[in-house]
């Protein structure tokens, strides 16, 4: 245990874990597997990081996040430790010199994306590492049973085939128990190991809100919470009109989506966690991998799609511990939105195979032909071609992914990358030759390490101000050293990716599972009247909530989100709160008492009895016939 505690503050400055870290690390070190739950900002990669730092060997990371994945390769390099990262859209050879890098040059991590699971070049190429550790992020992906299953994730079992002794730690921030099994019997544990940390927030007060005016209701939340905040909206262009109505009401706000160019992404990012804009209002393109601490607020001003996508983009507020507001606006219309969500998240099978096709013709790839290629992709101007509807095509290809046919890689912007393919005695030649070149070269020596070694991005931008030469300059400068062969050069490009896993089928033989199908929607219904059910319950504390749906059924009441304070409102304690309503709803459910027949029956001050009749009467879970009969609301789930 000293050792992990040295290794915690040799690289990364701390002197003692976070609680089920130390007890993860113990379970991964002795070879054990497990499947941690902890909350996003949990601290979730030094578990994996400490003991693959205390072993012989590699830790492969599996992860569906490219941005993610780059940026702790970065980190884990400014603590001088050796990473190195595998996923499409990279060449063939940036892939070889990356194993070549993994097998010979001592790394001690190699993250890598699920898509390159089943090449025949990894399966070759694994076997011949060292590797320690399987760490799997994101593990909720390979259930069937979760909202964002990634049929990729099933190529796991493959590569514990070829590492049989490795043992695997999976990680995720958001799974049901069903789902947290389904997980552990996927990856194939040799025995079931949950270790799991609560999903309980005692800093995080959440809030709902019902109004027809959600924008009043965020001003105010913005001008009463100081500090900054996070506001989800569904859609791009609300993005920009709810930042433009912030900015013209004091509030210093910028907009963020997956539409903007990287640099203007990268701007409004860096402009937010540096605080030279309070609020930053977004799509969930936004969050992966954004780390700030001191996020005051998380607002969504509609509802999302699902109890786990909505406790994982509140949990980004408040990751240093000190009060933070979680706020859901809400009111009617909500309703009718998820409905159409439901109808354009389903078309019918007969449109998804007319667009698996078309999506094939677009690309001009013969029948049997296209396994294994990748292609640059704009989802919009596939959508404009074929006149198709932007959400109909999109929730067809999810579909096409369900099924194994594709994957669509949701990455915006790969920087340009270079590798040095001389020796440095070959290298200077070239200076001493090419004078015009010279300054260039000695630049990027001084400015970027393992040239010689490693595709290394670069930035063009900040070489042309140091060179005090425009962009263009740079980029031909570049281009005259890989025709030279002097590097392998790769030019930035800001696209998604599709990949095709499969050969082109005629329409006959493309399969859209019934069964899948029709257990996907249901799912995705029942998601859907999950989180519809806790915008509209006014009865049960916010948290409580959160925390059954994940398995947390014994939780104690916050005291802190909306609904505990109206409780407060009554003068009662929790505990006295709590049994009087369940007495009350026993009595009420079986025989429709009077008010009076109430205070007869039930033991407890009359007056405390008659405080909570009013505040479930107000509250729409009890009802008052003519006659006098109190009635429970039977389709009140709470």
């Amino acid at each position: 245990m000293d050792n992990f505690r040295k290794i915690l503050q040799q690289y990364w400055g701390y002197t003692a874990f976070r609680d089920l870290q130390e007890d993860i690390i113990r379970q991964v070190y002795e070879g054990n597997d497990v499947l941690a739950l902890m909350p996003t900002g949990g601290g979730k990669s030094i578990t994996f990081q400490v003991p693959a730092m205390a072993k012989d060997g590699l830790c492969i990371v599996i992860t569906p996040l490219i941005a993610l994945m780059r940026d702790q390769v970065e980190n884990l390099k400014k603590r001088d430790i050796k990473a190195l990262a595998i996923y499409s859209g990279m060449t063939s050879h940036e892939i070889d010199v990356a194993f070549d890098n993994a097998t010979y040059g001592n790394y001690k991590f190699l993250y890598i994306s699920p898509e390159r699971l089943k090449t025949e070049l990894f399966r070759v190429r694994v076997q011949k590492l060292k590797v320690n550790l399987l760490a799997v992020d994101e593990a909720h992906c390979i259930s069937q049973w979760g909202y964002d299953f990634r049929p990729s994730y099933l190529e796991i079992a493959a590569v514990r085939e070829w590492l049989p002794d490795v043992p695997v730690l999976a990680l995720t921030a958001t799974a049901t128990p069903e789902i947290a099994n389904d997980i552990m019997e996927k990856l194939l544990f040799r025995k079931p190991n949950l270790m799991q940390k609560s999903f309980e927030r005692k800093n995080l007060i959440y809030v709902v809100r019902k109004t027809n005016d959600k924008e009043e209701q965020l001003l105010n939340i913005c001008q009463n919470v100081p500090g900054t905040g996070i506001v989800y909206v569904r859609n791009r262009r609300s993005a920009q009109e709810i930042a433009e109505f912030l900015h013209k009401n004091g509030i210093k706000s910028g907009f963020y989506h997956a539409g903007l160019s990287p640099d203007s992404r990268n701007l409004r990012q860096n402009e937010w966690k540096q605080n030279l804009i309070r609020v930053v209002v977004c799509t969930n393109a936004f969050g992966m991998g954004i780390d700030k601490p001191d996020v005051r607020f998380v607002a969504h001003m509609d509802l999302p799609d699902s109890i786990e996508a909505y406790f994982q983009e509140a949990g980004r507020a408040g990751r240093d511990e000190k009060t933070a507001y979680a706020v859901l606006l809400y009111n009617d219309d909500d309703k009718l939105g998820m409905t159409a969500r439901l109808i354009s998240s389903f078309p019918p099978p007969e449109t998804i195979k007319e667009i698996y096709q078309k999506l094939y013709t677009f690309y001009n790839i013969p029948y049997g032909g296209g396994k294994g290629s990748v292609h640059d992709f704009n989802l919009v101007r596939f959508a404009i071609h074929y006149n198709l509807y932007s959400t109909t095509a999109h929730s067809a290809l999810q579909h096409l992914q369900r099924e194994g046919y594709l994957e669509i890689i949701d990455e915006h912007h790969h920087p340009t990358r270079i590798i040095i393919l001389l020796t440095r005695n070959e290298l200077y030649k070239i200076q001493v030759e090419n004078e015009q070149l010279d300054s260039l070269i000695k630049l990027l020596l001084r400015t970027y390490t393992g040239l010689f070694h490693e595709y290394t991005p670069i930035d063009e931008v900040i070489l042309a101000r140091y060179l005090h030469v425009e962009v263009s300059v740079v980029n031909e400068y570049l281009i005259k050293l890989s025709r030279m062969q002097v590097i392998g050069y790769i030019p930035q490009k800001s696209t998604p990716l599709l990949l095709f896993n499969e050969e082109r089928l005629d329409k006959k033989n493309i399969n859209i599972s019934h069964e899948r199908y029709g257990m996907l929607k249901k799912r995705y219904e029942q998601r859907m009247n999950a989180i519809l059910r806790y915008a509209e319950s006014t009865a049960k504390c916010r948290s409580q909530q959160l925390l059954a749906y994940f398995g947390e059924t014994d939780a104690c009441r916050c005291g802190r989100c909306d609904v505990c304070r109206e409780h407060k409102k009554t003068g009662l304690s929790k505990y006295e709160f709590d049994r009087l309503v369940e007495q009350l709803k026993k009595l009420i459910r079986e025989s429709a008492p009077t008010i009076d027949e109430c205070l007869q029956t039930v033991a407890g001050d009359p007056d405390a009895i008659i405080s909570v009749l009013r505040w479930l009467i107000d509250n729409d879970k009890v009802r008052r016939t003519d006659s006098g009969a109190l009635q429970w609301i039977m389709n009140n789930k709470q």
